[in-house]
């Protein structure tokens, strides 16, 4: 299980970097185009992707360059999310879009809805609706400016799954998918900065470039932890995807509420329960 430990903590401290961008004075976007530089060079060197099956007919390269577009931008609403709603109401907001993934898994592709699963859905969608409440005058203008990109990790992330299970179906290789999304993701990110530094709205520094390589070394070892996890317990990946969602809620709170002090209404106290419930049923819900 140290690896799933270890997954989750880069998972969150991608958040907590994130957080601390603009403390540091970090411009965000640079560093998430070097993020994706960082993830595949060392995919490529980690992972050893079998690229030469991309070649193969049937390649699904329209999930692939949706992948290379869908990343950049759902990272960067990551950052905004992180900077508007906090790194507790984020991290429980990307680790509950397993609802809609679940969703998607019964419509598209077959999976069968057991009782525990409907239940884990029911409840996990309530904790969404108590994660975006807020009820009362600061909190709620508050509320009005997270909630939309709130949504958009939600929705963002279980995108991403839905793709990946269609790349997954298609046969190609896990290794070989981060690595062509990776690079592709990387170049779409360059060209845009490179627009943007020549219209004088965001000057290209060695700052920006560290911070994205160390944000991208963290990020790509929360994949590769993840990974680990599920090569160690091959029998049991029930259990490393409950240990792995539940384990980014608990430490994302703790992270939140005591290192950058975050304040939780009652209700949010309430939903983060409930999406831990869910997330366990959905794992381990098979009747």
């Amino acid at each position: 299980m140290i690896y799933v430990l270890l997954a989750a903590c880069c998972s969150v401290l991608v958040s907590a970097l994130l957080k601390l961008a603009r403390r540091h004075e970090v411009d965000v976007a640079q560093a998430i185009g070097w993020n994706y530089l960082a993830a595949a060079t060392l995919c490529f060197f980690l992972l050893d992707p079998p690229l030469a099956r991309l070649s193969q007919d049937g390649t699904p390269w329209p999930s692939l360059l949706g992948l290379a577009v869908v990343l950049p931008s759902l990272f960067l609403v990551l950052a905004v999310s992180v900077r508007r709603a906090g790194i507790v109401l984020t991290d429980i907001a990307q680790r509950l879009s397993l609802l809609l993934s679940l969703l998607a898994a019964f419509v598209f592709f077959g999976e069968a809805a057991g009782a525990y699963k409907l239940c884990g859905l029911a409840l996990g969608l309530l904790a969404v609706l108590g994660i975006l409440w807020r009820p009362r005058g600061g909190e709620a203008q508050t509320g009005a400016r997270a909630w939309p990109a709130l949504l958009t990790v939600w929705a963002g992330f279980a995108l991403v799954d839905v793709m990946l299970k269609h790349i997954a179906a298609a046969g190609t290789p896990f290794a070989a998918s981060l690595q062509v999304s990776f690079a592709l993701a990387f170049v779409g990110m360059a060209i845009w900065l490179a627009i943007r530094a020549a219209r004088g709205q965001g000057r290209l520094t060695a700052r920006n470039a560290l911070a994205g390589l160390l944000l991208g070394a963290i990020n790509f070892a929360n994949i590769l932890f993840y990974v680990q996890a599920h090569r160690a317990l091959p029998g049991q990946p029930a259990v490393v995807f409950a240990s792995m969602n539940i384990g980014v809620v608990v430490l994302g709170t703790l992270v939140g509420v005591f290192a950058f002090g975050e304040r939780l209404s009652r209700l949010n106290k309430a939903a983060i329960l409930l999406a831990v419930v869910a997330i366990g049923l959905i794992a381990g819900g098979k009747v």
